[in-house]
C-alpha cells in the first residue's frame, strides 16, 4: 500500500472531453460496485439521448445553478462554455461517504484539479490521456451528439488541457481501451478497494 493514499475516500478520472473516461469509469462501477459509488455531477447542458435524470446528472436549470451557487452548494463549479455549467454537490459526495462508499467521479479537468486542492490526500486523481489529437478529434465526431462547432470547441479545449496532465497523482495512456481498463483496475485495487472504509 502506499504510504501516501492510506485514506482515500475519492477517486477522480478526468480527461479531455472524448478521451475515454466515462467508459473507464462506467466499468470500475460494475467491478467495484461494493466499494465504489458514482458521484453525480450537476450540469445546465441538456441531456443527451439516452441520459437520465439522478443518473447520468443532475440536470438543472441554468437560473437554479446560479442560485446553488450563491448558497455554496457546490463542492466546485465552473461555466465550462458561456451557460452551460457543470458542478459537484457537496450533498452528492455526503450522500456516498455516508453509505460506506468512496467517491468515484468522472470530471473536467479544472472540476478535478478543484476537487483534489479541496480534498487533499483523500482524492486520487486520475488524467486520462488520449492517443494523440486526431484520435481525439474523431472518437468526437464518431459521437454524432454535438454540432460541428460544440466538437471543434471541445478539440481546443482539450489541446489547453492537456498541459495540465503532470499535475494529476496519475496519467494513465488510453491507447488500447482493454490494457487501459486493465490498469485502471489495477490502480483501483491498490490504492482503493483492498484498504478499509475510513477516516
Amino acid at each position: 500500500m502506499s504510504p501516501f493514499f492510506t485514506a482515500v475516500r475519492a477517486v477522480i478520472f478526468t480527461a479531455p472531453s472524448g478521451a475515454g473516461k466515462t467508459t473507464i469509469v462506467h466499468h470500475l462501477l460494475r467491478q467495484y460496485s461494493d466499494c465504489l459509488g458514482f458521484s453525480i455531477s450537476a450540469t445546465t447542458r441538456p441531456p443527451r439521448p439516452g441520459e437520465s435524470h439522478g443518473v447520468d446528472y443532475y440536470f438543472i436549470p441554468v437560473e437554479e445553478f446560479r442560485r446553488r451557487v450563491q448558497t455554496n452548494a457546490f463542492l466546485e463549479w465552473e461555466e465550462v462554455y458561456p451557460n452551460t455549467f457543470y458542478g459537484t454537490l457537496r450533498t452528492e459526495v455526503d450522500r456516498l461517504w455516508q453509505s460506506g462508499k468512496v467517491a468515484l467521479f468522472d470530471i473536467d479537468v479544472k472540476g478535478a484539479l478543484s476537487i483534489k486542492e479541496a480534498l487533499g490526500d483523500r482524492a486520487l486523481a486520475v488524467f486520462v490521456h488520449p492517443p494523440d489529437i486526431d484520435s481525439l478529434f474523431q472518437r468526437l465526431r464518431r459521437r454524432n451528439t454535438e454540432a460541428s462547432e460544440t466538437v471543434q470547441l471541445r478539440l481546443q479545449r482539450a489541446k489547453e488541457e492537456l498541459r495540465y496532465r503532470f499535475r494529476f497523482d496519475i496519467v494513465l495512456y488510453n491507447d488500447d481501451l482493454q490494457s487501459t481498463l486493465r490498469a485502471a483496475e489495477r490502480i483501483v485495487q491498490y490504492y482503493v478497494c483492498s484498504n478499509s472504509f475510513g477516516d
